[in-house]
């Protein structure tokens, strides 16, 4: 698989209810916000979408497009399918879209190339923790992604995995703290210990 050939979306639209609030994509891992280390594990795809709050451009070190669904705060379903409504290349051009989530700061680059090569004759790929849990990190074919994809209505409030279950997606382990996401202050201590 070309990875010239793939778009990204980031989503970063959560509300942070378990952080009391917070704006999740402002919270520091390591010296930078999790925006950023969304943004540098979709270091090699050609366009990248956020679905979140807008932040200076020079923040993220690449040109993204920032968009939020309407209504606000309706969920991964309909913040995936609004990041990709607002790609601008073509499915010809980038025929497969990496989905991340902006709480995920162990992800890398090299997490993303290992889902496109499980992703070679399947509907995409999807990271696995240690538990067996799908994780909100994933590659897809954007043909089959806007086959399963609801009416704009029934888009708010869906269930990632309920969108996802009709497609073939290989799972890939995880490898070291890839899995580890930041849902609480709890989350983000023990990431620092790990």
């Amino acid at each position: 698989m070309d990875l010239e050939s793939f778009c990204a979306v980031v989503l970063a639209g959560g509300r942070g209810s378990r952080l009391g609030g917070v704006d999740k994509a402002s919270v520091e891992v390591d010296g930078r916000t999790l925006l950023v280390h969304a943004v540098d594990a979709v270091l090699d795809a050609a366009e990248v979408v956020v679905v979140g709050e807008q932040v200076p451009m020079a923040s993220l070190g690449r040109p993204v497009t920032f968009v939020v669904e309407e209504p606000r705060h309706g969920g991964p379903v309909a913040g995936l399918l609004a990041g990709c409504d607002a790609l601008l290349r073509t499915p010809a051009q980038s025929p497969t879209l990496a989905v991340v989530a902006v709480d995920m700061p162990r992800l890398t680059p090299a997490t993303v190339r290992r889902l496109h090569a499980a992703a070679h004759g399947r509907d995409g790929a999807v990271l696995v923790g240690p538990d067996g849990r799908r994780q909100l990190a994933l590659v897809i074919d954007r043909a089959r992604l806007a086959g399963a994809a609801p009416a704009r209505e029934g888009r708010h409030g869906m269930a990632l995995w309920r969108l996802l279950a009709p497609l073939d997606l290989a799972e890939v382990a995880a490898t070291g703290q890839e899995h580890r996401d930041v849902d609480t202050w709890t989350d983000l201590r023990d990431l620092g210990d790990a």
